[in-house]
């Protein structure tokens, strides 16, 4: 699986992620937006009407992690999906046909650059079980599992700066 970059850009940071889907645009769209497939590899809940300037609450299935509200910015199916999430944080994933399957681009947009390795590899880990979902198979490890594999390599491709704030709380 791809690693994730980050860079810098209007002066916030973005973590960059490709992935090559073996499947049509129609179907990675529908793991990408509809609730069953959601609730197998993105991190909360997604609540609220799947149209562009719609509002939407995003619930930790955890629920005594308070939930964070947000809004569809974005939705051009089978294409442009994006979400702010929280206060000015963005989500967006833009899917392009190539060589009889997908490419998905995954774009994580914030200001705090000390989270950044922490949140490459929670978008690492979500990004393969979507691969492995999409394939129809079980993944060999728990997203947590995962996530502990691919932390230390952001860790130390990203930098000191880039690994301030710690691991997710579990």
């Amino acid at each position: 699986m791809d690693d994730g970059t980050l860079e810098r850009r209007d002066g916030r940071w973005q973590l960059h992620f490709t992935r090559r889907l073996a499947h049509p645009p129609e179907k990675v769209w529908r793991a990408l937006t509809e609730p069953e497939h959601l609730a197998v590899w993105f991190p909360t809940t997604i609540e609220g009407e799947r149209a562009a300037g719609a509002p939407l609450r995003f619930a930790h299935r955890d629920a005594a992690a308070p939930a964070i509200e947000g809004e569809m910015l974005a939705y051009d199916p089978p294409r442009l999906l994006e979400l702010r999430w929280g206060e000015g944080e963005t989500l967006r994933f833009e899917l392009r046909t190539a060589d009889g399957g997908t490419v998905l681009s995954f774009v994580n947009t914030f200001d705090q650059v000390g989270k950044a390795a922490r949140d490459a590899a929670g978008w690492h880990a979500c990004l393969d079980v979507l691969a492995y979902h999409l394939d129809g198979v079980r993944p060999p490890w728990t997203p947590g599992e995962r996530w502990s594999e691919v932390h230390q390599g952001y860790v130390e491709r990203l930098g000191p700066e880039a690994a301030a704030i710690g691991p997710p709380k579990r």
